[in-house]
Protein backbone atom coordinates (compact mmCIF):
# COMPACT_ATOMS: atom_id res chain seq x y z
CA UNK A 1 0.00 0.00 0.00
CA UNK A 2 1.37 3.47 -1.46
CA UNK A 3 0.81 6.25 1.51
CA UNK A 4 2.35 8.78 0.60
CA UNK A 5 2.25 11.61 -2.02
CA UNK A 6 4.55 11.04 -4.90
CA UNK A 7 6.80 13.83 -4.04
CA UNK A 8 6.88 13.52 -0.22
CA UNK A 9 10.80 13.13 -0.56
CA UNK A 10 11.30 16.09 -3.76
CA UNK A 11 14.22 18.07 -3.23
CA UNK A 12 16.25 14.96 -1.01
CA UNK A 13 19.35 13.59 -1.98
CA UNK A 14 20.20 10.40 -0.46
CA UNK A 15 22.90 7.53 -1.42
CA UNK A 16 21.80 3.76 -0.92
CA UNK A 17 25.19 1.42 -0.06
CA UNK A 18 24.65 -1.60 -1.70
CA UNK A 19 22.17 -0.55 -3.92
CA UNK A 20 23.14 -2.86 -6.78
CA UNK A 21 20.48 -5.49 -5.75
CA UNK A 22 18.28 -7.35 -2.95
CA UNK A 23 16.82 -4.82 -0.77
CA UNK A 24 18.85 -2.21 -1.55
CA UNK A 25 18.24 -1.99 -5.02
CA UNK A 26 14.27 -1.89 -3.28
CA UNK A 27 14.75 0.80 -1.50
CA UNK A 28 16.62 2.86 -3.91
CA UNK A 29 13.51 2.28 -6.57
CA UNK A 30 11.28 3.04 -3.86
CA UNK A 31 12.76 6.47 -3.01
CA UNK A 32 13.40 7.60 -6.78
CA UNK A 33 9.58 6.73 -7.16
CA UNK A 34 9.22 9.22 -4.58
CA UNK A 35 11.05 11.88 -6.24
CA UNK A 36 13.96 11.79 -4.56
CA UNK A 37 17.53 12.30 -6.12
CA UNK A 38 18.91 8.65 -5.41
CA UNK A 39 22.93 7.57 -5.54
CA UNK A 40 23.65 4.18 -5.20
CA UNK A 41 26.78 2.47 -4.87
CA UNK A 42 29.01 -1.17 -4.47
CA UNK A 43 31.35 -2.97 -6.17
CA UNK A 44 30.41 -3.95 -9.31
CA UNK A 45 30.11 -1.35 -11.63
CA UNK A 46 27.83 -2.70 -14.23
CA UNK A 47 25.58 -4.36 -11.79
CA UNK A 48 25.24 -0.52 -10.52
CA UNK A 49 24.88 0.70 -14.05
CA UNK A 50 22.54 -2.10 -15.12
CA UNK A 51 20.38 -1.25 -11.87
CA UNK A 52 20.33 2.48 -11.82
CA UNK A 53 18.84 2.38 -15.23
CA UNK A 54 16.10 -0.10 -14.76
CA UNK A 55 15.17 2.26 -11.68
CA UNK A 56 14.88 4.96 -13.65
CA UNK A 57 13.05 3.68 -16.34
CA UNK A 58 10.28 2.84 -13.65
CA UNK A 59 10.39 5.97 -12.09
CA UNK A 60 11.15 8.46 -14.38
CA UNK A 61 14.06 9.63 -12.88
CA UNK A 62 17.80 9.34 -13.16
CA UNK A 63 19.71 7.57 -10.81
CA UNK A 64 23.75 7.89 -10.29
CA UNK A 65 25.42 4.92 -9.64
CA UNK A 66 29.14 4.60 -8.05
CA UNK A 67 31.55 1.86 -7.89
CA UNK A 68 33.06 1.75 -4.13
CA UNK A 69 34.54 -0.64 -2.12
CA UNK A 70 32.71 0.68 1.39
CA UNK A 71 35.41 -1.50 3.29
CA UNK A 72 38.00 1.77 2.17
CA UNK A 73 37.70 4.64 3.68
CA UNK A 74 39.45 6.73 1.21
CA UNK A 75 37.04 5.72 -1.43
CA UNK A 76 34.37 6.68 0.38
CA UNK A 77 35.04 9.97 1.40
CA UNK A 78 36.10 10.45 -2.55
CA UNK A 79 33.00 9.35 -3.46
CA UNK A 80 30.86 11.29 -0.97
CA UNK A 81 33.13 14.36 -2.04
CA UNK A 82 32.39 13.93 -5.53
CA UNK A 83 28.37 13.92 -4.78
CA UNK A 84 29.02 16.92 -2.77
CA UNK A 85 30.17 18.59 -5.11
CA UNK A 86 27.25 18.12 -7.07
CA UNK A 87 24.60 18.85 -4.34
CA UNK A 88 25.21 17.94 -0.36
CA UNK A 89 23.36 14.46 0.37
CA UNK A 90 20.54 14.73 2.90
CA UNK A 91 20.28 11.55 3.40
CA UNK A 92 22.17 8.16 4.29
CA UNK A 93 20.67 4.46 3.77
CA UNK A 94 23.78 1.97 5.36
CA UNK A 95 22.47 -1.05 3.54
CA UNK A 96 25.66 -2.58 2.15
CA UNK A 97 26.15 -5.63 4.11
CA UNK A 98 27.75 -9.43 3.90
CA UNK A 99 26.95 -12.79 5.89
CA UNK A 100 26.25 -16.22 5.71
CA UNK A 101 25.46 -19.14 8.29
CA UNK A 102 28.59 -20.72 10.24
CA UNK A 103 29.68 -22.79 13.41
CA UNK A 104 32.00 -20.17 14.57
CA UNK A 105 34.35 -22.56 15.32
CA UNK A 106 34.81 -23.11 11.83
CA UNK A 107 35.28 -19.29 10.88
CA UNK A 108 38.89 -18.09 9.44
CA UNK A 109 39.63 -14.39 10.60
CA UNK A 110 39.33 -13.82 6.81
CA UNK A 111 35.46 -14.69 6.63
CA UNK A 112 35.31 -12.68 10.19
CA UNK A 113 36.56 -9.62 8.82
CA UNK A 114 34.52 -10.25 5.17
CA UNK A 115 31.50 -9.64 7.07
CA UNK A 116 32.68 -7.24 9.56
CA UNK A 117 34.60 -5.54 7.93
CA UNK A 118 31.61 -4.22 5.51
CA UNK A 119 28.92 -3.76 7.90
CA UNK A 120 30.26 -2.56 10.84
CA UNK A 121 33.44 -0.43 9.38
CA UNK A 122 31.79 0.38 6.00
CA UNK A 123 28.59 2.24 7.17
CA UNK A 124 31.12 3.52 9.84
CA UNK A 125 32.80 5.00 6.90
CA UNK A 126 29.98 6.51 5.28
CA UNK A 127 27.82 8.10 8.25
CA UNK A 128 30.91 9.77 9.39
CA UNK A 129 32.03 10.97 5.92
CA UNK A 130 28.14 12.73 5.63
CA UNK A 131 28.22 13.52 9.44
CA UNK A 132 31.59 15.73 8.95
CA UNK A 133 30.01 17.55 6.05
CA UNK A 134 26.52 18.30 7.25
CA UNK A 135 27.95 19.68 10.62
CA UNK A 136 31.02 21.67 9.25
CA UNK A 137 28.30 22.70 6.37
CA UNK A 138 25.65 23.69 9.51
CA UNK A 139 23.47 20.92 7.18
CA UNK A 140 20.79 18.92 8.65
CA UNK A 141 20.88 14.92 7.78
CA UNK A 142 19.13 11.91 8.48
CA UNK A 143 21.07 8.35 8.95
CA UNK A 144 18.96 5.04 8.19
CA UNK A 145 20.55 1.64 9.18
CA UNK A 146 19.78 -1.75 8.08
CA UNK A 147 20.03 -3.56 11.23
CA UNK A 148 18.60 -7.08 12.52
CA UNK A 149 16.24 -8.09 15.29
CA UNK A 150 19.19 -9.78 16.45
CA UNK A 151 20.83 -6.89 17.85
CA UNK A 152 18.84 -7.53 21.28
CA UNK A 153 19.35 -10.81 21.54
CA UNK A 154 22.45 -12.24 19.44
CA UNK A 155 22.16 -14.98 17.40
CA UNK A 156 23.94 -18.30 16.97
CA UNK A 157 26.01 -19.22 13.44
CA UNK A 158 25.96 -15.67 12.37
CA UNK A 159 28.22 -14.24 14.83
CA UNK A 160 29.88 -11.76 12.91
CA UNK A 161 27.11 -10.27 11.44
CA UNK A 162 25.30 -10.14 14.76
CA UNK A 163 28.69 -8.32 16.46
CA UNK A 164 28.42 -5.79 13.63
CA UNK A 165 25.01 -5.10 13.34
CA UNK A 166 24.41 -4.47 17.32
CA UNK A 167 27.91 -2.19 16.55
CA UNK A 168 25.95 -0.05 13.87
CA UNK A 169 22.79 -0.28 17.12
CA UNK A 170 25.06 1.13 19.88
CA UNK A 171 26.55 3.74 17.21
CA UNK A 172 22.85 5.16 16.03
CA UNK A 173 21.90 5.77 19.61
CA UNK A 174 25.67 7.25 20.22
CA UNK A 175 25.53 9.54 17.64
CA UNK A 176 22.28 10.24 17.70
CA UNK A 177 22.70 11.85 21.17
CA UNK A 178 26.49 13.67 20.27
CA UNK A 179 24.81 14.91 16.88
CA UNK A 180 21.05 15.74 17.67
CA UNK A 181 22.44 19.49 18.49
CA UNK A 182 23.32 19.98 14.57
CA UNK A 183 20.32 18.61 13.32
CA UNK A 184 21.13 15.18 12.35
CA UNK A 185 19.04 12.31 12.87
CA UNK A 186 20.14 8.93 12.90
CA UNK A 187 17.64 5.83 12.95
CA UNK A 188 17.49 2.25 11.77
CA UNK A 189 15.43 -0.48 11.34
CA UNK A 190 15.03 -4.08 11.98
CA UNK A 191 13.59 -5.93 9.16
CA UNK A 192 12.73 -9.63 9.95
CA UNK A 193 12.64 -12.17 7.19
CA UNK A 194 12.26 -10.15 3.60
CA UNK A 195 13.78 -13.04 1.33
CA UNK A 196 15.97 -11.80 -1.60
CA UNK A 197 17.72 -14.39 -3.71
CA UNK A 198 21.27 -13.81 -3.20
CA UNK A 199 20.78 -13.14 0.73
CA UNK A 200 18.46 -16.48 1.19
CA UNK A 201 21.10 -18.69 -1.13
CA UNK A 202 23.66 -17.85 2.14
CA UNK A 203 21.28 -17.97 5.25
CA UNK A 204 19.01 -21.01 4.14
CA UNK A 205 21.31 -22.74 1.69
CA UNK A 206 19.50 -26.05 2.46
CA UNK A 207 16.16 -27.09 0.83
CA UNK A 208 15.11 -29.20 3.74
CA UNK A 209 16.28 -27.37 6.30
CA UNK A 210 14.81 -23.89 7.96
CA UNK A 211 16.06 -21.93 10.76
CA UNK A 212 13.80 -20.28 13.19
CA UNK A 213 14.70 -16.98 11.29
CA UNK A 214 14.02 -17.92 7.76
CA UNK A 215 10.96 -19.45 8.71
CA UNK A 216 7.58 -17.58 8.36
CA UNK A 217 5.52 -19.98 10.88
CA UNK A 218 7.90 -18.52 13.66
CA UNK A 219 5.96 -15.18 12.45
CA UNK A 220 3.05 -14.06 14.51
CA UNK A 221 1.52 -12.61 11.44
CA UNK A 222 2.60 -16.12 9.34
CA UNK A 223 3.74 -14.52 6.72
CA UNK A 224 7.10 -13.04 5.18
CA UNK A 225 7.54 -9.23 4.50
CA UNK A 226 6.57 -7.14 1.86
CA UNK A 227 9.29 -4.73 0.07
CA UNK A 228 6.72 -1.87 0.76
CA UNK A 229 6.34 -1.80 4.50
CA UNK A 230 9.73 -1.49 5.24
CA UNK A 231 10.47 0.57 2.61
CA UNK A 232 7.52 2.93 3.72
CA UNK A 233 9.13 3.04 7.10
CA UNK A 234 12.27 4.34 5.47
CA UNK A 235 10.79 7.02 3.28
CA UNK A 236 9.26 7.78 6.68
CA UNK A 237 12.98 8.09 8.44
CA UNK A 238 13.79 10.08 5.67
CA UNK A 239 10.81 12.84 5.43
CA UNK A 240 10.60 15.60 6.86
CA UNK A 241 7.67 14.40 8.76
CA UNK A 242 9.38 13.25 12.24
CA UNK A 243 12.26 15.52 12.95
CA UNK A 244 11.78 14.71 16.50
CA UNK A 245 12.81 10.56 15.98
CA UNK A 246 15.94 10.03 16.85
CA UNK A 247 18.01 7.07 18.02
CA UNK A 248 15.51 4.36 17.30
CA UNK A 249 15.86 0.87 15.96
CA UNK A 250 12.51 0.07 14.27
CA UNK A 251 11.67 -3.64 14.03
CA UNK A 252 9.51 -4.32 11.02
CA UNK A 253 9.13 -8.38 11.33
CA UNK A 254 5.65 -8.59 12.45
CA UNK A 255 5.98 -9.62 15.58
CA UNK A 256 8.78 -12.14 14.93
CA UNK A 257 11.30 -11.47 17.79
CA UNK A 258 8.58 -11.01 20.54
CA UNK A 259 7.28 -14.60 19.74
CA UNK A 260 9.98 -16.92 18.70
CA UNK A 261 13.61 -16.88 18.74
CA UNK A 262 13.68 -15.10 15.18
CA UNK A 263 17.58 -16.27 15.57
CA UNK A 264 19.35 -19.55 13.82
CA UNK A 265 19.78 -20.77 17.17
CA UNK A 266 17.74 -24.17 16.35
CA UNK A 267 20.72 -24.91 13.46
CA UNK A 268 22.45 -26.22 16.63
CA UNK A 269 20.76 -30.22 15.47
CA UNK A 270 22.65 -30.29 12.04
CA UNK A 271 24.93 -32.68 11.45
CA UNK A 272 28.24 -32.47 9.81
CA UNK A 273 27.68 -33.61 6.30
CA UNK A 274 24.68 -31.21 6.77
CA UNK A 275 27.04 -28.24 7.54
CA UNK A 276 29.33 -29.54 4.87
CA UNK A 277 26.51 -29.11 2.33
CA UNK A 278 25.37 -25.91 3.62
CA UNK A 279 29.15 -24.75 3.29
CA UNK A 280 29.25 -26.33 -0.45
CA UNK A 281 26.08 -24.43 -0.82
CA UNK A 282 27.37 -20.96 -0.11
CA UNK A 283 30.67 -21.48 -1.65
CA UNK A 284 28.98 -22.10 -4.99
CA UNK A 285 26.79 -18.94 -4.59
CA UNK A 286 29.50 -16.82 -3.71
CA UNK A 287 31.37 -18.56 -6.48
CA UNK A 288 27.98 -17.68 -9.07
CA UNK A 289 28.49 -13.38 -7.52
CA UNK A 290 32.47 -13.10 -8.01
CA UNK A 291 31.86 -15.23 -11.56
CA UNK A 292 28.96 -12.04 -12.60
CA UNK A 293 31.44 -9.64 -10.72
CA UNK A 294 34.32 -10.30 -13.29
CA UNK A 295 31.72 -10.26 -15.67
CA UNK A 296 30.98 -6.58 -14.94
Amino acid sequence: MDIFRNDVLAGKNILVTGGGGGLGKEIATALSAKHAKVHICGRRQAMLDETAAAISETTGHKVHAHACDVRDADAVDAMIEGIWQDQPLTGLINNAAANFISPTKDLSARGFRAITSTVMDGSFHATLSCGKRWIEQGLKGSVVSNLVTWVWTGSAFVVPSAMAKTALHAMTMSLASEWGPYGIRLNATAPGPFPTPEAWEKLNPLPDTQSSATNCDTIPMRRFGQMPELTNLITFLLSDGCDFLTGQTIAVDGGQHLAAPSTFADLTNLTPDQWQAARDAIEASTAKSKAAQKQG
